[in-house]
């Protein structure tokens, strides 16, 4: 249950019923408080720097690559928790709904998003099952998943409904002994507006009656319910554009090409890969670390930078990480642009292109207030995609103030951080936790509940 804290617990009643007789918690977080990192903890009991999921990319140490939101089960070390299921009980079926790390991921039945990119450019949206079979039965009985609603300005709750509605198929034909089910839908309206506006609010409510029915399939089927989130989302106010510091101290290098400007990760000498509020810095020397650190010190919205060593007491000292990692301030986020010039923006700027872009970008979420006629904009470019002709959906904004929501960063209170809620009592589930549930001990409390540690 994505974003979902203790202190939004007022606003889901199928959540605190799931707990009556049960036991609820905040969970206590690691940097950074990202998808990707988290989860990578959640199914190993691990920290970044042992697991390798130091965010939702990095840059390859060998090859220089800048690559996020991958999923192979491999990039992760350490056993996952449904890896110790089988280990401890072969005949156990396991099922992974769109949590990451899915590709080939040790699991019985698993669904994930997974384009087709076609050799003339297009992209074909679509899900990756396996076994096949498992995604043809879905798509069958529930209709095509609607990607549009899972990442972009559409999204909200259409694919958190398709997921809820698959997991209760699934419980319902399939009764794994483990299920693992990613609802999206707080991480939209949570960024757009910020945690404490009216219509995030009410995306609480919209997900916690998915929460519900599926807690209602699960008692059919003698199935006991955890339900946890990777972060809480916090209010913030001002975009940090931390590349285009480096590139005005001559440290970030750019290639010219015919549609925009490339970031030049070979002769540049610092860039940053930015994930919500924390960001990896890569440099190509020692002296280039220094000037890094000189051009970013008094960057306003960076709260500390973390080098050589000192990564480790943040628990990210490892190889995949940046040479300097940066945090934000509360209040701020890491925005990814490297360009100075407007003219000079990528191609895929205005685009959802979650994989070309060094970085995250909410601005996704919006649709560019700049245009008069935004549905006859999508409504065209959809038709000539359908056509089969190779044409940019040029329509998100590109304005990093509309941003109200962010996380990564450690909460600043146990309550607006992650939750653990579970429908038996802690006895069931790995015992007192003292207040605070320790996320890293999520896994054995999950083999616990299963009678299996």
């Amino acid at each position: 249950m994505v974003g979902m804290t203790t202190a939004l617990l007022e606003h889901a009643p199928n959540l605190r019923r799931i707990t009556e007789g049960g036991a609820c918690a905040p969970m206590s977080s690691i940097l950074p408080a990202v998808t990707c990192s988290v989860q990578a903890s959640l199914l190993t009991g691990l920290s970044p720097e042992e697991h390798g999921a130091v965010g939702n990319g990095w840059m390859d140490p060998a090859s220089r690559e800048v690559a996020l939101w991958r999923q192979a089960n491999t990039l992760v070390s350490g056993e996952k928790l449904y890896e110790a299921v089988k280990r401890l009980n072969p005949s156990a079926i396991t099922a992974k709904l769109f949590w990451w790390w899915n590709m080939g991921a040790a699991v019985d039945l698993s669904i994930t998003p997974r384009p087709h990119y076609p050799a003339d450019g297009r992209k074909i949206v679509d899900t990756y099952a396996s076994p096949s079979s498992y995604g043809e039965d879905l798509k069958e009985r529930l209709g095509d998943f609607p990607f549009f609603d899972f990442w972009g300005p559409r999204s909200g709750l259409p694919s958190s409904r398709w997921i809820a509605d698959a997991a209760i198929q699934t419980l319902e034909r399939h009764t794994p002994a483990l299920s693992l089910v990613y609802l999206p839908h707080l991480d939209y309206d949570h960024q757009r507006f910020g945690p404490h506006d009216p219509r995030s609010i009410e995306a609480v409510k919209e997900v916690d009656v998915l929460v519900g029915e599926i807690a209602d399939a699960a008692e059919r089927v003698d199935t006991a319910v955890m339900v946890i989130s990777e972060y809480g989302i916090q209010p913030v106010s001002r975009p940090v554009e931390i590349n285009r510091a480096l590139r005005r101290a001559g440290l970030l290098s750019v290639r010219q090409s015919p549609v925009g400007e490339s970031l030049d990760v070979f002769a540049s000498r610092a860039f940053a890969v930015v994930d919500h509020q924390l960001a990896h810095i890569y440099c190509d020397s020692p002296s280039s670390v220094e000037a890094a650190r000189e051009a970013l010190n008094d960057l306003p919205g960076v709260a500390s930078l973390h080098a050589g060593e000192a990564r480790a007491e943040l628990g990210l000292d490892h190889a995949r990480a940046g040479d300097i990692i940066a945090l934000s301030e509360r209040d701020a986020w890491f925005h990814y642009p490297y360009w100075i010039d407007e003219d000079a923006a990528p191609d895929f700027a205005p685009t959802v292109d979650i994989h070309n872009k060094p970085g995250y970008d909410p601005c996704e979420l919006f649709i560019d207030p700049k245009l008069k006629l935004p549905a006859l904009r999508v409504a065209r470019r959809l038709a000539q995609k359908k056509l089969g002709f190779r044409t940019l959906m040029d329509v998100v904004s590109q304005d990093p103030t509309q941003i109200r929501g962010s996380h990564g960063l450690l909460p600043e209170s146990p309550q607006h951080g992650p939750i653990f809620a579970c429908s038996l009592p802690f006895s069931d589930c790995g015992g007192d936790p003292n207040g605070v549930v320790d996320m890293l001990s999520f896994r054995e409390r999950a083999l616990a509940l299963m009678q299996l540690s």
